[in-house]
């Protein structure tokens, strides 16, 4: 389990699901007080950024390589269930399942306890600067490898009663 208790996000890795905690404020809201559907879209991709910083992977170092690399969302399926309102606690649960090329599928859910608000099953690519598609480097991968999990475990966890 990897948990990074001197930042101030509360934020685990355990078994290849990431869980970050993230509070509803008052400008993730529209007029009537529940997360205005992109949010949604800002807290995954939190969940994500952290997935990876929580494996010691960077995207300031990324961009920063010889070879500067960076990822991108290529395609997302997304459900919305139910609203989140405004001080509202949620888990951001994220999901590497698998690396394949340049691509890497996630994953995601955002949790109010045990009820699944959203959930999205994203593919992302490593790209160059130039935003050609590039096969994922060893040194990436070694650091992801170790916490990809199946998406039937995804699946139990955010199941779980």
């Amino acid at each position: 389990m990897i948990t990074d208790m001197g930042d101030p996000l509360q934020q685990s890795i355990q078994n290849g699901i990431h869980n970050l905690t993230v509070r509803v404020y008052y400008e993730d809201t529209d007029f009537s007080g529940v997360v205005y559907h992109a949010n949604y879209l800002r807290f995954a991709e939190r969940g994500r950024s952290e997935f990876l910083h929580a494996c010691g992977i960077h995207h300031s170092d990324l961009f920063s390589r010889p070879d500067p690399l960076a990822f991108t969302v290529v395609n997302m399926n997304i459900d919305f269930l139910a609203p989140a309102k405004i001080d509202d606690r949620l888990a951001v649960i994220s999901a590497y399942i698998f690396i394949k090329g340049a691509r890497l599928h996630i994953k995601q859910a955002i949790m109010l306890g045990s009820q699944i608000l959203w959930r999205a099953d994203v593919h992302v690519a490593c790209i160059t600067a130039a935003g050609r598609p590039v096969r994922m480097p060893k040194d990436v991968t070694s650091l992801l490898e170790p916490h990809l999990t199946q998406e039937e475990h995804f699946l139990n966890f955010i199941n779980k009663p």
